[in-house]
């Protein structure tokens, strides 16, 4: 799309952006600038699994025969060894503690994770009404006009307008090591080839562009290509098939 048609499609001003109650009505219509999370396992599951999963079920079957064991014993004799009792109290025991032993550890590497989302906030600086202001990128909508800096984190996918020597990092994306340049001009039909359209989550590594946002959220290339790893179903490997 030329200029004229992008403001035309966008109704942004190349050089106010948009209006701030427009961009308001945008945000209701389209939802927050971020990815849907895929669907997390509840907590009990994940205890269950641990109590219950793998080579800890043998050990609970080894416990249960124990005290059936003792049980057959103690309805026979008068006076019973109390050793299968022993055995099956031990064997609990060590699956118990290991299971909530390993359920910790997860459960403290998944909050590691997930403080490393908020180490750094998300910012993004857009110009509406023909100011500059940081925002959250959530809050970032299709029809924005943003500003990006080496350093700086695409907030969305961008059609690039104008660009000062600016490169980005499309490694997480395409697998490109190079920094690929960014300008107005359209050089090809794909428009993961093309270097006027930077992409979000990427990373600006030198110079400064201005973009209008063309998607957000689940509907940049980023999102859908999250959406179509999460709702992939996990099949089994010929090895698990032949195990």
């Amino acid at each position: 799309l030329t200029l004229d048609e992008l403001h035309r499609k966008y109704g942004t001003d190349l050089s106010r952006g948009l209006s701030n109650a427009r961009a308001k009505e945008i945000l209701l219509r389209d939802g927050p600038n971020a990815l849907t999370p895929p669907p997390t396992t509840p907590e009990w599951v994940k205890f269950c699994k641990q109590l219950f999963g793998g080579f800890s079920m043998l050990l609970w079957i080894g416990a249960i025969l124990c005290f059936l064991a003792y049980g057959i014993q103690a309805a026979a004799e008068d006076e019973p060894a109390n050793d299968n009792l022993y055995l099956g109290v031990v064997l609990s025991a060590v699956v118990i503690i290991t299971g909530c032993f390993s359920y910790y550890q997860e459960a403290k590497s998944s909050r590691i994770m997930d403080s490393f989302k908020n180490l750094v906030p998300q910012q993004a600086l857009v110009i509406r009404d023909g100011e500059k202001k940081n925002i959250n990128a959530e809050e970032v909508v299709v029809g924005d006009l943003v500003e990006v800096k080496g350093g700086d984190r695409i907030p969305a996918d961008l059609r690039v307008v104008s660009a000062h020597g600016c490169k980005v990092d499309n490694s997480s994306l395409t697998g490109e090591s190079e920094p690929q340049t960014r300008t107005p001009d359209f050089s090809n039909d794909n428009p993961l080839e093309t270097r006027n359209i930077a992409f979000f989550s990427t990373n600006c590594v030198e110079g400064t562009a201005k973009g209008i946002v063309i998607n957000t959220g689940d509907h940049t290339v980023m999102g859908r290509i999250a959406s179509l790893a999460s709702s992939l179903d996990g099949g089994k490997t010929p090895i698990a098939k032949e195990i």
